[in-house]
């Protein structure tokens, strides 16, 4: 007689029999029922040639025909009485000890942070022109993973399994066990889609490939697995979601920030329109006044009428100015300590007839202390001095993914000095923030611990 260890437990030694008294260690798994620990050195030898020992073993329900000897591996011999489906059980949970004796091998980052500290900036998978490209792009591609279930080809899997030695049953087997595991697979697919956000693709990329693995796994015995070509739509299916999320955020923000710029130009319309109205009714009454004192003959009256009517035409002509060139307004370098920190200010541009309106604007209830100014600079072409001031410091943005916030991790003292190169001295620039409530606020804040 031959000693013969079940699976799991080590192979002993050539020749190798047990001593008196000899028990099997607690931590092996327990053999499968039926199992033969000692069997005849004859029946030993056939087994690994790779033959099988008894009839009943090459007969049993689900088995194939058996392969000739040359082409079996020695170290997958079959056993007369062993379970197949206890072994599977035994090598799955095998499988989930050593992936918990491994951790980090095979895991996958559920976390959208980390994922997106790894790519910095989300990057377009698929670039198209805007999100109805994307969604026209989704509905082809839906079209083709339809056309893929319906042809029968996501799954590929056996075609001469038998079953109670019957090819039909097999295949019929085959068919049921395909069904499950596409479903098994879609819902998979279906739950990384619906809980898709624009920085975790990597990680509903690992997911899906982590079921295709697992089904495979589960279906070696009938060479079933997803079909690589199906596993590629459903991957782009995700890559296009993930675009197509990314385009509508980028619009949305877009039509925002665009509706916020027309309410802007709105109001600054109206005030100019406001301060013509006004300064053609101060001109109306300085030219009856003036018309009243040369009919007086008061010559010095008249002169001095004269020169305010002159500043009145001079103020309609600059405000008809700013009517007519929608690009002129004031640029304004501004910054707040106490809300965002030092060394971190806003560059933004507005064409409001007082730009300190936006300025306060700003500083309203978002934020818990007013913004202060350091630079107010009117420009012909405030649009193209606001552009390359942004572009000046554009790897320095605090904002990286959204392009239309105007925050920036410099000092005013650098901006100063790009202004003077583009236009030249300014008239009045300040350097340190005054930040009166910041600094009367911190001495009565709580201490940090």
């Amino acid at each position: 007689m031959r000693f013969n260890p079940p699976p799991g437990w080590p192979t002993p030694p050539e020749g190798w029999t047990p001593p008196a008294g000899w028990k099997p260690d607690p931590a092996w798994p327990a053999a499968p029922p039926g199992w033969q620990l000692f069997i005849p050195d004859d029946e030993s030898a056939s087994i690994r040639a790779g033959k099988s020992p008894t009839k009943s073993a090459q007969e049993a329900p689900g088995n194939r025909s058996a392969p000739p000897a040359a082409t079996t591996l020695p170290t997958q011999p079959a056993h007369q009485g062993v379970d197949p489906a206890a072994l599977l059980s035994r090598i799955a949970e095998l499988e989930a000890a050593l992936t918990a004796a491994q951790p980090g091998t095979d895991a996958i980052d559920l976390s959208d942070q980390h994922t997106l500290q790894d790519v910095g900036i989300y990057r377009y998978h698929h670039p198209l022109e805007n999100a109805a490209a994307y969604k026209s792009r989704l509905r082809s591609l839906e079209g083709q993973i339809d056309s893929a279930i319906r042809d029968h080809q996501a799954i590929l899997a056996a075609d001469m399994f038998t079953f109670n030695g019957s090819l039909a049953q097999g295949r019929k087997l085959v068919g049921d066990l395909s069904k499950l595991m596409l479903r098994a697979y879609n819902a998979e697919a279906d739950n990384c889609v619906r809980s898709l956000r624009s920085g975790n693709v990597r990680t509903a990329q690992k997911r899906l490939e982590s079921a295709v693995t697992a089904i495979e796994r589960l279906g070696v015995i009938m060479e079933m697995r997803i079909n690589p070509e199906y596993h590629a739509l459903r991957v782009a299916e995700i890559e296009l979601t993930a675009d197509f999320q990314m385009k509508m955020q980028e619009e949305r923000e877009q039509a925002r920030q665009e509706r916020q710029l027309l309410r802007e130009q709105r109001r600054a319309e109206q005030e100019l329109a406001a301060e013509r109205q006004r300064l053609e009714k101060e001109r109306a009454h300085y030219l009856t006044a003036l018309a009243t004192l040369r009919a007086q003959g008061d010559d010095s009256a008249v002169t001095e009428l004269s020169g305010r009517l002159a500043d009145i035409e001079k103020a309609i002509a600059a405000n008809d100015y700013r009517i007519a060139n929608i690009r002129a307004g004031y640029v304004y370098v501004i910054s707040n300590i106490g809300a965002f920190g030092p060394n971190i200010i806003k560059i933004g541009m507005t064409r409001r007839l007082d730009p300190m309106d936006r300025v306060r604007e700003l500083g309203d209830a978002s934020v818990p202390f007013r913004y202060d100014v350091h630079a107010l600079f009117f420009s012909e072409d405030a649009v193209a001095l606001e552009s390359e001031l942004h572009k000046a410091f554009t790897d320095r943005r605090v904002n990286f993914v959204n392009q239309r916030r105007e925050f920036f991790f410099a000092t005013p003292s650098e901006v100063r000095a790009l202004l003077a190169d583009r236009v030249g001295g300014l008239l009045e620039f300040t350097e340190e923030p005054t930040a009166l409530e910041y600094f009367q606020s911190r001495s009565r804040w709580p201490e940090q611990s």
